[in-house]
């Protein structure tokens, strides 16, 4: 009744609301306060082999000497003719590549040199995160079939979900499509016999079965952000990287098709109303004036279509304790974070930053 009502009397619809940020994910500075390791162009895609960290940044693959060193310069191991938009490291010591629409290569290894181009018959376009089960068997999540990774913005305005999830044999063997027809699935972690992943779209942390295709659970449900990347965490658990947040401003938006379609063919994609990575740096942007700003200088508590927020989870995916870089802060758009020795590395793409915060250490507000 209610929703027969709405569609005639569109003012009576659910208003456009996005959850609080408060117990576990309390806003705090630990971003903001956490020791600079290095700056690059767009840092991504952390992982940990053979006791260096490694990270893409754009078409290279870096590696991080030493975690100990603040502005240290990273050194180039190996480049690529594309961007790269997923890295997973093996036991034995191979990289797994992701290469947008070049497809996914491996580095190393028993399989050095193979490479995926397709899957399921379809030409590899957004291949969004990466994970190997053991070095034969890798896991690979694919944003969209309609839309390359750099172009995510279009797919949430266009409503899309033209994602899925595979499990590839590298030794030979078909892949298997564990699902499909998800809203840009771009991280994912094996537990269990499982394997979970970050639907974007959809605010949600799925689970899924890591051998065939079956009914998904939900571990996670409305988030007040984009989901991104997950990495284990030492002692169980996970981490969730959240590379953007959800605004009321893009939730109604969303919902307005008429003039979402209007904008996108009439505006340049970088003012779009649409979340972003690192928002503030031009006066023609969506959001401007006393909400956001008092004499020119960002208000912590604004509403912002880019935040920086590392989320940490237990072993039943549960929010425990989270890092912030708030409206004004300066550490946006994490899209990858990895725990080592009791530090958090957090790529902030968003504001060219790597970052290692303490985790001993009391979240200030």
């Amino acid at each position: 009744m209610i929703g027969g009502l709405a569609r005639l009397l569109p003012w009576m619809r659910p208003a456009a609301t996005v959850p609080s940020m408060d117990g576990a994910l309390r806003p705090n500075r630990e971003l903001d306060d956490a020791v600079l390791l290095a700056e690059c162009a767009g840092p991504d895609n952390l992982v940990w082999q053979d006791d260096h960290v490694l990270f893409s940044s754009g078409k290279r693959v870096l590696l991080l000497d030493s975690l100990h060193q603040e502005g240290a310069e990273p050194e180039e191991i190996l480049h690529f003719d594309s961007a790269i938009t997923a890295l997973a490291a093996a036991e034995d010591g191979s990289l797994a590549v992701a290469l947008g629409a070049a497809g996914i290569v491996i580095v190393g290894g028993t399989h050095d040199g193979r490479a995926i181009t397709t899957l399921g018959g379809k030409k590899l376009i957004a291949p969004t995160a990466l994970g190997f089960a053991d070095p034969d068997t890798l896991f690979v999540c694919v944003g969209s079939d309609l839309h390359g990774a750099a172009d995510w913005q279009r797919d949430l305005l266009e409503r899309r979900s033209a994602g899925s999830v595979w499990r590839v044999p590298l030794a030979g063997g078909e892949p298997v499509c564990l699902a499909a027809h998800l809203g840009w699935p771009n991280g994912l972690l094996l537990h269990d016999g499982r394997v979970a992943v970050s639907e974007a779209w959809r605010h949600r942390l799925l689970d899924f079965p890591a051998r065939e295709r079956g009914a998904p659970g939900v571990l996670l449900d409305d988030l007040p952000g984009y989901p991104g990347r997950l990495s284990h965490a030492p002692d169980g658990g996970a981490w969730l990287a959240v590379f953007a947040p959800r605004t009321q401003l893009v939730e109604f938006v969303l919902r307005e098709d008429r003039y979402r379609r209007w904008m996108m063919q009439t505006i340049e994609p970088a003012h779009w109303i649409a979340p972003t990575l690192r928002a503030g740096r031009s006066y023609k942007e969506p959001m401007q004036g006393g909400a956001v700003k008092t004499l020119g200088i960002f208000k912590p508590w604004a509403p912002s279509r880019s935040y920086g927020l590392a989320v940490r989870l237990d072993r039943d995916f549960i929010p425990t304790t989270s890092l912030h870089s708030r409206a004004d802060g300066k550490r946006h758009g994490v899209t990858s974070c990895l725990e080592i020795r009791g530090e958090l590395i957090a790529a902030c793409k968003g504001d060219d930053a790597l970052v290692m915060a303490d985790l001993a250490r009391e979240p200030e507000a």
